[in-house]
């Protein structure tokens, strides 16, 4: 058994997290203040970042289910709607997301970068900076306004998911009741290859964690570039819909793609069940799952922290030493657990922003 102590070069690059929503729905005066000075409820803010060596990563813009905000946080409803957004408000909340990005940036005195490519972030790193890639998480802003596309890229966007659980005109999304199957429905639609096409023109990840199967193997025929799920877990251990076959995993291997593994618990455990009391062996299950299907350079982490049910020894960021010493404890090396805290994120990002 490999004994010696996990020598870790202090950062974690991170594939998703939701902090951005988080700092939008916040009930605080001043969330961006809170999350570079204070403390920001929930699973991130600078202060814990620094402790725990994250350095940060794919920042996402999202749309939270109209559901969700109305019965927790009706103030952010501009108008008397019952049942949906309005168009206005899809693009407004999208914006917002993105202004409240640029103000942890500008901000923060120099300690937060918006980082449009990989040199950016490794400067980062060196001067000890948090990067923000920014992520799109569902197109349906774009679907309004397809302009928004240009405007998002010119002001960082370097990768997006078309697709989340809600049917849009690029296709349908992936919402399914555990277990399923990832096939629940029709590719991409015309508008969302169309879309697909213009994001790889642009150089951007094109994000798959939530598409279902036949979107995916429709993006895996458009783009020739490596297939990335930022967030997703693996079919065979824990059969929600948006966890990924053996199948999808050859086709992301091929492509020199990556999976970053997802803490949520719904997604890690066997049952499907939103249970805090889930070991972290489980997460390092999956790691290792993906790691004899991929190899050691494809697999990195897609926490979904601030968006999701983490297990309860992983409370917030400030328990990754927690999962790091269980990985060692599994008898991964400290040069695998560097390469998936952060290598293998870098050697994607170059492949793709080249």
């Amino acid at each position: 058994m490999n004994t010696q102590p996990v020598i870790f070069d202090g950062h974690i690059f991170d594939g998703h997290n939701d902090l951005l929503t988080r700092l939008w729905l916040s009930a605080s005066a001043d969330p961006v203040h809170d999350f570079i000075y204070g403390t920001l409820p929930g699973h991130l803010d600078l202060r814990r970042c620094r402790q725990a060596g994250w350095m940060g990563g794919l920042f996402s813009i999202f749309l939270p289910p109209f559901a969700y905000v109305k019965q927790n946080h009706p103030d952010k409803l501009s108008t008397a709607s019952e049942s949906d957004f309005t168009p206005q408000q899809i693009v407004d909340i999208c914006c917002t997301q993105l202004q409240l990005a640029e103000q942890l940036q500008n901000r923060s005195e120099g300690q937060i970068q918006i980082c449009t490519t990989l040199a950016q972030i490794k400067d980062c790193l060196r001067n000890q900076q948090l990067a923000i890639v920014l992520h799109l998480e569902g197109a349906e802003a774009l679907a309004i306004n397809p302009e928004l596309l240009d405007v998002f890229y010119d002001a960082g966007l370097r990768s997006i998911g078309p697709l989340w659980n809600r049917k849009t005109i690029f296709g349908d999304g992936l919402n399914a009741s555990f277990p399923h199957s990832p096939n629940t429905g029709s590719g991409l639609t015309e508008q969302g290859k169309d879309l697909v096409v213009a994001c790889h023109k642009k150089q951007m990840i094109i994000d798959v964690a939530h598409m279902n199967e036949r979107a995916f193997w429709d993006t895996a025929e458009i783009i020739n570039q490596p297939l990335v799920a930022t967030h997703s877990n693996t079919h065979a251990l824990c059969p929600q819909a948006r966890n990924l076959t053996d199948r999808q995993l050859v086709a992301i291997k091929d492509s020199g793609g990556l999976v970053g593994v997802n803490f949520d618990v719904a997604f890690l455990r066997s049952d499907g069940q939103r249970d805090t009391q889930t070991s972290l062996d489980v997460i390092v299950d999956h790691l290792a799952y993906l790691l004899d299907h991929l190899g050691e350079d494809q697999v990195g982490f897609g926490s979904d922290f601030d968006g999701c049910l983490l297990p309860d020894e992983l409370a917030d960021v400030s328990d990754m030493d927690k999962l790091l010493e269980r990985m060692q404890q599994r008898h991964f090396s400290n040069e695998l657990i560097e390469k998936i805290t952060a290598k293998n994120w870098f050697k994607v990002l170059d492949k793709i922003w080249q």
